[in-house]
């Protein structure tokens, strides 16, 4: 990849045209559902995040809001707050909003027993009824080796954290992902019924990076913002009319029962220092030039580089369609 040395790097390098991009995403929408799916309108959950507000003001563009769905999925970990902010958005954008509990398929699959039997291996006087999160150190600050913790909080308030063996990490991650399958199954059937599609909302970096559930958050039938970087998102957001009060949440999981950011679970940055580092890299520009556009040291630039380049290896498997040993063809 060539390095660019024609211009200087900077923010504002991301800034939409959010009319046309508008136009374009919508026009390719209506194709792709109505003539080449051959489906009526849209189901999407409804997390009250930026993302899946986007995307529902998108659907509505293209599909009108009779022919848009969205279904809030709470269960035993969801914050009240979500389910707020999705009425919230469902209201706004006069879009039908239902309510689809998904605790019981989740209790009856095992989700918070494994998971909690996992904790519990790790700090054993942990209690399924204590609140819990898994966590990353910052990379900018511990650098570039870094492990997952679980953290706990006791009914009296009191924080345990204890560094996660692989084990016990990778069975609570399996378990969790339980969550975005089901939500995924409840999509499907009310897309099934209504004779729907099912948009995908991941941005651009869950997309890159692989910050998604293969067969989860992860399935879908189009995905409409997978193209655009978080802060573009923010721009859309605000053209498109999203409530301010969704625009002005801060991005989290809304996986685990503790507050837990995206950047403590996943990435290594917030959500518009990688989206610059995102983009330069992308683009071909040095550390060095997006360190100065950014305001960053750069060498934590080269650390995000290689944190960027290390989760497209390790997600790549989640990009991967079913494998075949022959190409089969219609």
């Amino acid at each position: 990849m060539s390095t660019i040395t024609s211009r200087t790097f900077s923010p504002e390098l991301l800034n939409l045209d959010c009319a046309a991009e508008t136009d374009r995403i919508v026009s390719w929408m209506r194709e792709s559902v109505r003539k080449d799916m051959r489906k009526k309108g849209a189901v999407l959950g409804l997390s009250g995040g930026i993302d899946s507000s986007v995307v529902t003001a998108l659907c509505v563009r293209a599909f009108g809001a009779d022919r848009v769905l969205g279904i809030m999925m709470p269960e035993h970990d969801t914050k009240d707050e979500s389910l707020t902010y999705g009425q919230l958005l469902a209201d706004h954008f006069h879009v039908e909003a239902i309510v689809e509990n998904i605790s019981p398929m989740l209790q009856g699959a095992g989700c918070y027993e494994r998971r909690d039997a996992a904790i519990k291996q790790v700090i054993p006087e942990y209690e399924p009824h204590w609140k819990s999160k898994i966590v990353l150190p910052n990379l900018l600050q511990e650098g570039g080796y870094r492990v997952f913790s679980v953290v706990v909080q006791t009914p009296e308030g009191e924080l345990i954290k204890k560094r996660l063996p692989l084990s016990a990490y990778q069975t609570i991650v399996a378990a969790t992902n339980f969550k975005q399958r089901c939500r995924k199954m409840m999509e499907y059937y009310h897309a099934d019924r209504l004779n729907y599609a099912v948009p995908g909302t991941p941005n651009r970096l869950e997309y890159d990076q692989g910050f998604f559930v293969k067969n989860g958050d992860g399935a879908a039938d189009l995905k409409p913002i997978a193209h655009l970087y978080k802060t573009q998102v923010y721009q859309l957001a605000s053209y498109l009319d999203v409530p301010e009060l969704i625009q002005m949440r801060p991005p989290t999981t809304d996986t685990y029962s503790l507050e837990q950011s995206q950047e403590e679970f996943f990435f290594a940055v917030s959500y518009d220092k990688l989206d610059c580092c995102l983009y330069g890299l992308n683009h071909g520009f040095s550390a060095t030039e997006v360190a100065d556009g950014i305001g960053l040291p750069a060498e934590q630039v080269e650390l995000v580089y290689s944190d960027i380049e290390s989760k497209r290896k390790a997600g790549r498997y989640l990009h991967m369609p079913p494998q075949l040993v022959e190409h089969v063809s219609g």
